[in-house]
């Protein structure tokens, strides 16, 4: 039986390979897509979303444009390390979508979707969390035909934007502690620093280009992304965050977890944004969220690799 899934994404050139990877796996059903601000413009991760669907052959799977912006302050800025188009620059080497966005928006998307499910839905989101946060806000009704959350974001060690917070959780801190800090449906958090541990390398990417047209396609969005972890981390590899978290949706438990309580620091001070573990072995687990703490890398490479590369572009 397979797991209806929405996706709900900023596109991203790790976004990117998360949706390939959904598209690859017939344990999901992918039955809808929502964006969000982030890595780029609302505009741009819509396109994308868009551009990136039409290459799988996925343009039957609606995609709603979702927030443009946080919850409560101002976004200071988009991200760089996926260049000026989300894409390293490469998004026009995608096919041209041949329909635009939903009418509707994400959250209304999210809603018609999850009523209309025969069964509970997995939502990943890989993005900021204000369109999730919205939904649960407007329709707390709407709970119960939630699977589970595979959220990517935060850092329990640290983060990426500033010394303790990771890009997700920095965009929107207050939509993050909404979902993350009283949870309402059951969450698995993949934090970057599993992510950044699961990097991939230059010679994976080179086989998987190898592999497919797709494959060859995907890898063609990466060389900023790829710059910036050469930069960040001194090695010629790069973070497939988002597609990590998908790989758990798709072969749940392939990511080893553990509970606990958490809270997101929603100060305007130099903490903004950052994920709080509560790491004590006292702390009541059963009120937390699952962590994904550890996974068999080599195995996490194998199995996307896989997928990826069986990826054909349909006629």
């Amino acid at each position: 039986m397979t797991i209806p899934l929405i996706i709900d994404t900023d596109p991203g050139v790790d976004d990117a390979f998360a949706l390939a990877l959904a598209a690859a796996s017939p344990e999901v059903d992918l039955i809808g897509v929502t964006t969000v601000f982030g890595n780029v413009s609302p505009e741009l991760t819509t396109r994308n979303a868009l551009r990136v669907l039409a290459l799988l052959g996925r343009e039957d799977v609606p995609v709603a444009a979702g927030a443009e912006r946080p919850l409560v302050h101002p976004n200071p800025g988009v991200s760089s390390a996926h260049g000026a188009d989300g894409l390293s620059g490469f998004a026009s080497t995608l096919p041209e979508p041949s329909r635009g966005p939903d009418e509707r928006d994400a959250v209304t998307l999210l809603k018609d979707l999850l009523e209309a499910a025969e069964r509970p839905v997995t939502i990943a989101p890989i993005g900021p969390l204000t369109n999730i946060a919205l939904l649960l806000a407007a329709h707390p009704g709407l709970r119960h035909k939630i699977e589970r959350l595979v959220v990517m974001g935060g850092g329990v060690r640290g983060g990426n934007i500033t010394s303790v917070a990771e890009f997700n959780l920095w965009c929107d801190p207050e939509a993050a502690r909404r979902v993350l800090a009283d949870p309402e449906v059951p969450v698995t958090l993949v934090p970057m620093d599993l992510t950044t541990r699961a990097a991939v390398s230059v010679s994976w990417l080179a086989e998987l280009a190898s592999a497919s047209e797709i494959g060859a396609k995907l890898v063609g969005l990466t060389p900023d992304y790829l710059a910036t972890y050469r930069r960040i981390l001194g090695r010629d590899v790069m973070a497939l965050h988002d597609a990590v978290a998908v790989a758990e949706v798709v072969r749940p438990g392939i990511l080893r977890v553990r509970r606990f309580p958490v809270d997101v620091e929603c100060s305007l001070g130099p903490g903004r944004g950052g994920l709080l573990v509560d790491e004590r072995l006292e702390s009541a687990r059963r009120e937390g969220i699952d962590i994904a703490v550890d996974t068999d890398a080599a195995d996490l490479h194998r199995f996307m690799l896989e997928r990826l590369g069986a990826l054909r572009v349909r006629q």
